[in-house]
C-alpha cells in the first residue's frame, strides 16, 4: 500500500481490490452497537478543506472517528489562509502540530500531490477532491457500491461490466478518477454529454463517448449522473436547462430502457428536475443513499491501510487487529 492517495490511476488492481475487500470488512461496524475501533488511537488527522463540502467532509469526519483517529477540522474560510497565507505555511503548520495524515480539498488542480512530493509534511496525503482533477475516494466507494450489486464477493472487480457516466464531463473531477479506477477494475467506461462538456483530447483516455444517451441505455450495467457545476462554467455550454434535461436528464421513461439489474448512480448534491427527476432519485434502484454510507466504509478503508498498516485478505479479517504491520508495498512485516 502507497502512503499517498492522491489519485485514483495511481492505484493498482491489488490496491483497489485491497481497498474494497478491506472496507466490505469494516461495513460490518456499521451494524454493531459500538461503532469504533482503536487503530487509529493517538494519531491526529487533519481534515483540510479549501472548499466548501458537506458530504466528503463529514464522511472522512465520521470515518476517522469511528477509528478514534483525533480530528481537526481546518477551514481556509475565517482562517489565515484568508489572510494570504500560503499552502507550504499552512502544512508547515500543521506539520509542527504533529498531524500524522492530511485529507485536503483544494480549488486548484494537482495542490494535494504538489503537498505528497514536498518535505512539508511527513504524514500521508489523501485527496478528498482537486478543481476538476481527481476525486479518488468518490471513485472508490462508486466502484464499491457497483460491486456490491454486479459482482459481489471480496476478490471481485467489475470485469466485463458496462458504465455508462452521463453529464458535465469536463469540470468533474468525479468523471477523472471513474474512468482510471473502473478500467483499472475491468470494466468498460462510456462518457455522454453535450460536445462542449466534453474535455479536450478525450480521444486518449480508456474509455467511449457518446452524444446519444437513448442508443447507451440497453447495455449499461451502472449509469452515473453527474452534477452540472455552474460554479466552475465561465460561459453557456448548453442552451437552456430544460434542453439539457431533454438531451441528457434521466427520467421514468429512459429509467425503463436500462436492464433490470441496471443500478442508477449520482455522487451528489443532485439537481432534480434537471439531471435527474424526483421519480428516478427516490425508485429503489437509485443507490445515493447507499453511496453516501458506502463512503464511510471506504474511506475508514483508506485510512485504515495508510495509517493503521493493518492488511486484510489474507486471514486477517479481523477490523480490530493492528499489529499486522504492512511495508510500502503491502506486505505484512
Amino acid at each position: 500500500m502507497m502512503r499517498h492517495l492522491v489519485s485514483a490511476a495511481d492505484l493498482t488492481r491489488d490496491d483497489a481490490l485491497l481497498i474494497l475487500d478491506t472496507a466490505e470488512e469494516l461495513a460490518q461496524l456499521s451494524g454493531r452497537a459500538v461503532k469504533k475501533l482503536p487503530t487509529l488511537r493517538g494519531r491526529t488527522v487533519v481534515n483540510l478543506f479549501f472548499e466548501d463540502s458537506t458530504r466528503t467532509k463529514t464522511s472522512f469526519e465520521v470515518a476517522e472517528k469511528r477509528l478514534s483517529a483525533d480530528v481537526i477540522n481546518f477551514s481556509a474560510k475565517g482562517s489565515s489562509v484568508s489572510k494570504g497565507e500560503s499552502l507550504k505555511d499552512t502544512a508547515l503548520t500543521l506539520q509542527a502540530m504533529g498531524a500524522d495524515a492530511v485529507v485536503i480539498r483544494h480549488h486548484a488542480s494537482g495542490a494535494p500531490a504538489r503537498l505528497a512530493q514536498s518535505d512539508w509534511l511527513h504524514g500521508s496525503v489523501i485527496n478528498a477532491g482537486d478543481g476538476t482533477h481527481e476525486h479518488p475516494t468518490q471513485a472508490l466507494l462508486d466502484a464499491f457500491t457497483m460491486r456490491r450489486h454486479l459482482n459481489a464477493g471480496t476478490g471481485r472487480d467489475l470485469a466485463g461490466r458496462r458504465i455508462t457516466i452521463v453529464g458535465d464531463i469536463l469540470h468533474s473531477r468525479v468523471a477523472r478518477s471513474n474512468v482510471h479506477l473502473l478500467t483499472t477494475l475491468g470494466a468498460q467506461v462510456t462518457f455522454v454529454a453535450p460536445p462542449t462538456l466534453v474535455p479536450i483530447g478525450i480521444e486518449n483516455w480508456p474509455c467511449e463517448v457518446s452524444y446519444d444517451l437513448e442508443s447507451v441505455l440497453p447495455g449499461t450495467d451502472a449509469l452515473m449522473m453527474l452534477r452540472v457545476q455552474r460554479e466552475r462554467m465561465n460561459a453557456a455550454f448548453f442552451p437552456t436547462e430544460r434542453e439539457y434535461s431533454r438531451r441528457y436528464g434521466l427520467d421514468g421513461a429512459r429509467l425503463a430502457k436500462l436492464p433490470e439489474h441496471a443500478i442508477v448512480m449520482h455522487p451528489g448534491p443532485m439537481v432534480r428536475g434537471m439531471e435527474i427527476t424526483a421519480e428516478v432519485a427516490d425508485s429503489p434502484r437509485c443507490t445515493v443513499v447507499e453511496q453516501v454510507a458506502n463512503g464511510v466504509s471506504v474511506r475508514m478503508a483508506v485510512l485504515y491501510l495508510l495509517l493503521g498498516g493493518a492488511v486484510f485478505g489474507d486471514g486477517a479479517t479481523d477490523p480490530a487487529r493492528t499489529d499486522v504491520r504492512t511495508d510500502s508495498s503491502g506486505a505484512a512485516l
